[in-house]
């Protein structure tokens, strides 16, 4: 499968380059496929593209190519090489990659250039660039700890590393079926991330499990959300890192063990697995306001602000007859049920009137 931009261009009134944005949409689908590839790399067709890369970059091709479990495993590798010669990231990927983007600039134009990215690697950069930021805040810590001098020598290996399969936002921007970019592409459809140095270059596996909320934020709540070959995997809850040990604790969640837990963060989101609605039935809460709107409840929490939320019924039954409670949660300075239900339209209790409830 060949992948990346389209080379048709239209040309606007001014002479400007546009770029077709339904085509660059559906050129988008497969890096995102492969941005998210949670399945054991395509070996021979990533050794293929690193070779590829270097000659791309008027480079010997590497000696050897060595295989790492997990970016955590990669540092590991690149950190007791002793033959490996000096890195040559900036030929074969950052200098390709700018002279690309600068070609385009000039084709597209300013105005085009910037439509033709929102069509395309912007529609992955956030989601995919966060994963990247949480792999490296992992193996920092599981690498470095608290020791100030590794953790400064694996930061900046991990900043010399080629992404991969994370690098598809900007290689879904531009053209990838021809030189100087068909080598990086090759690697980003079948790896994870990589590093080339003149004579070795190391190349790590992609994950074999991947988990994401429908805001593409790091999600579950029964084990790791990324997990590589090796053991090394990342932890969270709706974006949220959590220690591994605290997920077991979810299912045998008490009102007592919520309420006892110092970690603010923590707590939040043991209070959104739990539950808010069953945590104030057990905790034996009360309602601190009642009017025609809904009920107010409010959940004092030790060291952390108040939790607050307006419990609603919609007068729409259900087709069995009965009706919906819903529950919205509102600013801690709320006072009246009233109030609460104006702020979730972005009124002022005094301007809520509502001429019919739905």
């Amino acid at each position: 499968m060949r992948a990346g931009t389209r080379d048709t261009v239209a040309t606007d009134g001014a002479g400007a380059g546009a770029p077709d944005v339904n085509a660059d949409a559906d050129a988008v689908r497969p890096w995102r496929q492969w941005a998210a590839a949670a399945v054991p790399a395509d070996r021979a067709e990533a050794e293929a593209g690193v070779r590829l890369a270097y000659r791309r970059a008027g480079l010997a091709e590497p000696e050897r190519i060595v295989w790492a479990a997990s970016p955590r495993e990669g540092v590991e590798v690149v950190r007791g090489l002793t033959d490996a010669g000096p890195s040559v990231r900036e030929a074969v990927r950052t200098g390709p990659w700018a002279r690309e983007r600068a070609r385009m600039l000039v084709e597209l134009g300013p105005t085009g250039w910037s439509a033709h990215w929102s069509a395309t690697g912007e529609r992955l950069w956030n989601v995919t660039q966060a994963l990247v930021d949480r792999v490296r805040r992992g193996v920092l810590e599981e690498l470095a700890g608290d020791d100030r001098r590794l953790e400064t020598e694996t930061r900046l290996i991990l900043l010399d590393a080629v992404l991969g399969q994370h690098d598809a936002p900007w290689l879904a921007a531009l053209p990838t079926d021809r030189a100087p970019l068909d080598g990086l592409a090759r690697v980003c459809r079948s790896a994870g991330w990589w590093w080339p140095f003149a004579k070795v270059a190391v190349v790590c596996e992609r994950p074999v499990a991947l988990h994401r909320d429908e805001a593409g934020r790091l999600d579950r709540g029964d084990g790791p959300a990324l997990a590589f070959p090796d053991g090394f995997a990342l932890y969270a809850w709706r974006g949220m890192p959590v220690p591994a040990a605290f997920l077991d604790e979810l299912s045998t969640l008490t009102p007592e063990r919520i309420r006892d837990e110092e970690n603010a963060e923590l707590r939040r989101v043991m209070l959104e697995h739990y539950g808010y609605e069953r945590y104030l039935e057990d905790s034996g809460a009360r309602p601190v306001h009642q009017d025609e709107t809904g009920t107010l409840w409010r959940i004092t929490l030790v060291g952390d602000e108040p939790v607050v939320m307006v419990e609603v019924v919609n007068s729409t039954p259900e087709p069995d007859g009965t009706h919906r409670t819903y529950w919205l949660r509102v600013p801690p300075t709320t006072m009246t049920a009233r109030q609460g239900v104006a702020w979730t339209f972005g009124l002022d209790e005094n301007a809520y009137a509502p001429l019919r409830e739905t």
